[in-house]
């Protein structure tokens, strides 16, 4: 006779099914409409063992925030873009982020859900900074040996030009819906999406190798005034 051995406990496991149920609902419901008995039953835990590894709704939601950060930095690191062609490899970080938004729509309701509440989960989370800052040092060592190689221009704030990368695509995807509506295309297509990936790439790169030849148009520059006025 066989005897039923007693199920180990694996906390990691356990804290994983959660958040991936999380994350599910978080994306579908948004942080008001999700409920932690749902969460706690497609992770097939209890409602008690939701609260004891997250404390509560918000706490989790935290969590989730944090790791859909870790999961596209850490991906970002395996590029290794530090020792490759700083051409070769902004034009890769801009495809890596192009195809991230497009592979996962979580990362960006979970992102839309955040800002609608005034990053609050972020603010009071101790690994949300410190998971972005490496970024932000990778893209500036792969610019710095750009412009020492004469292929990128001196002025580029490594924080800017990622929110550049990240805005040209954020958009596309985030009202992915409404402009394939209004314009009357499938954004959603094989092709679109090969073409704006392209246009990514190019737009970025062409900012980045466009030389320094004369200072940046303000509004109080005779320059900037409209023809008419």
């Amino acid at each position: 006779m066989d005897i039923a051995q007693p199920r180990t406990r694996n906390p990691e496991r356990t804290r994983k099914q959660i958040l991936d149920a999380a994350i599910a609902e978080f994306t579908n419901k948004g942080i008001e409409g999700a409920r932690t008995e749902e969460i706690a039953r497609a992770a097939g835990v209890s409602k008690r063992m939701l609260y004891h590894y997250f404390n509560s709704k918000d706490g989790l939601f935290q969590a989730v925030l944090e790791k859909i950060y870790l999961d596209i930095r850490s991906a970002e690191e395996n590029l290794e873009l530090v020792n490759r062609d700083p051409m070769k490899a902004m034009a890769e970080l801009c495809t890596f982020s192009f195809d991230w938004f497009a592979e996962h729509p979580e990362f960006i309701a979970i992102l839309n859900e955040e800002n609608l509440h005034g990053a609050t989960h972020a603010k009071a989370s101790t690994s949300v900074l410190t998971l972005n800052m490496p970024l932000v040092n990778i893209i500036s060592k792969v610019l710095k040996r750009g412009e020492e190689a004469g292929y990128f221009r001196p002025d580029v704030d490594p924080m800017e030009l990622y929110i550049s990368i990240a805005g040209v695509s954020y958009l596309y995807f985030s009202n992915l819906h409404t402009l394939s509506e209004i314009f009357g295309r499938d954004l959603s297509s094989s092709e679109e999406l090969d073409k704006r990936r392209n246009h990514v790439v190019d737009v970025i790169l062409g900012y980045l190798n466009h030389p320094v030849t004369q200072p940046a148009i303000s509004l109080d520059m005779p320059g900037a005034q409209r023809q008419n006025d």
